[in-house]
């Protein structure tokens, strides 16, 4: 009796048990970098074209993904530190990062642009060879390569930095800057979202964007890069650029 009612105990407990737990990856994001990755004001919750399309890859590749809003600055530093296990939020492939991280295959292409106010008349040119304030989200690849460009070529402006590129827009639309640079879907997001600025032309090479992991994380990379492979082939691709990309 006593061990007919342990089997029926342990046939319980088995049932009761998942065949497998989903494992959880946490998804290091810019809180505010909208379409590709911001904290919804409404809701509270991440969205965004990046987090819609890291949901997507871990309900099809079986497992599940948390989004952590961070400071940008200090986000691969928190990857290294196994804070989080990834950054899927439009950052771009360059060989300073690649030296610390690995990379996704790329699944978007960005260009950089120049942002005035909407009665600027200020040519990219002008505005790399003037005394004005430019100012760049730090952290960024476009901050790292303006510096860089500046050094170089004596360029006179006066870099100021921001924690977000909606930031440099307030300024910029407060006067405390003349031109902000970042990366074109932002600058489109706020010119679409009633803000009265407008690009003023593109500056650099164009950015790919891809998700960083930490190096040696061989399961990871593989659901990552298998799960873009299988979004990209899927319509839902295509509604996710029409929801956050379009103009």
């Amino acid at each position: 009796m006593k061990k007919f009612f342990a089997c029926t105990l342990l046939v319980a407990v088995l049932a009761a048990v998942p065949a497998f737990a989903e494992k959880t990856y946490i998804n290091g994001i810019d809180p505010n970098y909208p379409p590709f990755a911001y904290v919804d004001e409404k809701s509270g919750q991440p969205a965004g074209f990046d987090v819609d399309s890291m949901n997507w890859i871990a309900k099809t590749m079986g497992f599940k993904v948390e989004h952590k809003p961070m400071a940008w600055d200090g986000i691969i530093p928190a990857l290294l530190a196994k804070q989080i296990d990834m950054v899927d939020s439009g950052m771009s492939i360059t060989p300073e990062r690649a030296k610390m991280v690995q990379f996704s295959l790329p699944y978007w292409t960005v260009s950089r642009v120049f942002v005035v106010s909407a009665d600027s008349k200020l040519t990219p040119e002008q505005i790399l060879k003037t005394k004005l304030q430019l100012g760049v989200q730090r952290g960024t690849s476009e901050a790292n390569a303006i510096k860089k460009e500046q050094a170089e070529k004596g360029y006179a402006f006066e870099l100021r930095f921001y924690d977000s590129a909606p930031l440099a827009i307030e300024d910029l639309l407060n006067g405390r800057i003349q031109a902000a640079l970042m990366d074109e879907l932002p600058a489109d997001n706020a010119i679409k979202t009633g803000r009265a600025v407008k690009k003023a032309g593109t500056h650099g090479e164009p950015d790919n964007f891809g998700v960083a992991l930490r190096k040696g994380d061989k399961e990871l990379e593989h659901l990552v890069n298998e799960g873009y492979k299988k979004l990209m082939a899927d319509p839902y691709w295509k509604e996710l650029q029409q929801k956050y990309l379009s103009k």
